[in-house]
């Protein structure tokens, strides 16, 4: 009764239900890439972006309907396909790092608002009126690719991006799924579990699941 009367109580002080719950839900989608990071060796780009872009795709699904994921997932395809052809054509202009990141972002953001626009002549209006916080966290995320991109090469940037796809969505189907919502607004300090499942993951010393698969061939001479 008292978790009800907690929830009840943030809302009775005019915090909107919505709000509640997206912050309940950050402990578990961070926790989630952790987890990702540290037992199956998954890196993606770090772990604000694939956070945002969880709850980007979570905003998308409750404005678009069902087809919500699918554009989310589109954009976020695009983005890094548009990002990586203009760091590739401006490669011989050799700019400084910020310009060159204006200019691929101004170039991912007219790319996305043709493609809004595609969406709109060929009917499909839930991809036209997809909101607009989501489209700029999914047009920033090519700051973080270029990043990976002049650091690590088009490789592995281009390995880090699937996998913040995949985390992301892994993040949210969970953070959508009505039996994760229902026993948060119910339990809320639940997500208090968070803590010491982070430091277990914080100590964690095995070999992680791709590293056995990395190693196969080590590990059988063992």
């Amino acid at each position: 009764m008292f978790n009800y009367l907690t929830i009840d109580y943030f809302v009775s002080q005019g915090v909107p239900q919505e709000s509640i719950l997206l912050i309940l839900m950050l402990p578990i989608v961070v926790t989630l890439i952790a987890f990702f990071r540290q037992v199956f060796g998954i890196k993606s780009f770090g772990i604000y972006t694939p956070s945002i872009t969880t709850f980007a795709f979570l905003v998308m699904a409750g404005e678009a309907g069902s087809k919500g994921i699918k554009y989310g997932v589109a954009i976020f395809i695009s983005v890094i396909l548009v990002g990586m052809a203009t760091r590739y054509i401006l490669k011989k202009f050799r700019l400084l790092y910020l310009p060159r990141v204006a200019i691929t972002l101004s170039v991912v953001a007219f790319s996305i608002l043709a493609v809004l626009v595609l969406g709109g002549s060929m009917q499909r209006t839930g991809l036209a009126s997809v909101p607009i916080f989501p489209l700029l966290i999914m047009i920033t995320i090519v700051e973080k690719f270029v990043s990976a991109q002049i650091q690590k090469g088009n490789r592995t940037a281009f390995i880090l991006a699937t996998e913040t796809l995949f985390i992301s969505l892994v993040g949210y189907f969970i953070i959508s799924w009505n039996v994760v919502i229902v026993t948060v607004l119910a339990h809320p300090w639940i997500v208090l579990l968070t803590i010491p499942i982070n430091i277990f993951l914080g100590k964690w010393t095995g070999l992680r699941v791709l590293e056995y698969w990395r190693f196969k061939d080590v590990l059988k001479k063992m």
